[in-house]
């Protein structure tokens, strides 16, 4: 194991390291609408309440390199908690030193732990390589569903 790896609960101290890490991964996922200061308030609201999620942080030698991003649901059809992670991202410079798997063992650990019966995520139809990562790691295609969102205003 990498001793110069570290993952870390997010704290409130950690958003300044960690909003950068968004700004990278919605560039990376033509992600529109990215505000710093929106940004830092919706991680402060998550990482200070615990029914809504919980983020982590990977850093190699102190730097800031990689981070996860989960929040929970309730489902009556997955009967209990369930976790989603909404974000996961290795800074390109990090890429293929296991960051990704260490955070995602930890959350799924912790998921276990909170009681979650099951965890979810999304993944863009041609990210290949983050469908195989995740499919090595486990997750399958949900076949028979495709997701559909729809703003509220």
């Amino acid at each position: 194991m990498d001793d110069s790896i570290r993952i870390l609960n997010a704290s409130p101290e950690d958003i300044g390291h960690i909003v950068p890490l968004v700004q990278q991964y919605w560039r990376f996922e033509a992600i529109e609408g990215f505000e710093p200061a929106k940004i830092q308030q919706l991680l402060r609201r998550v990482i200070l309440d615990p029914t809504l999620g919980r983020a982590w942080l990977a850093t190699v030698d102190g730097k800031p390199a990689a981070y996860l991003l989960a929040v929970y649901v309730f489902s009556l059809e997955h009967q209990g908690l369930t976790a989603e992670i909404d974000e996961l991202f290795v800074d390109e410079a990090y890429r293929g030193r296991g960051l990704g798997g260490r955070l995602l063992d930890t959350a799924e650990h912790n998921f276990r732990l909170r009681g979650c019966t099951k965890v979810f995520l999304q993944v863009g139809r041609d990210n290949e390589a983050a469908r195989a990562f995740y499919h090595s790691r486990g997750f399958s295609d949900r076949n028979g569903f495709a997701m559909v969102d729809k703003e509220l205003e």
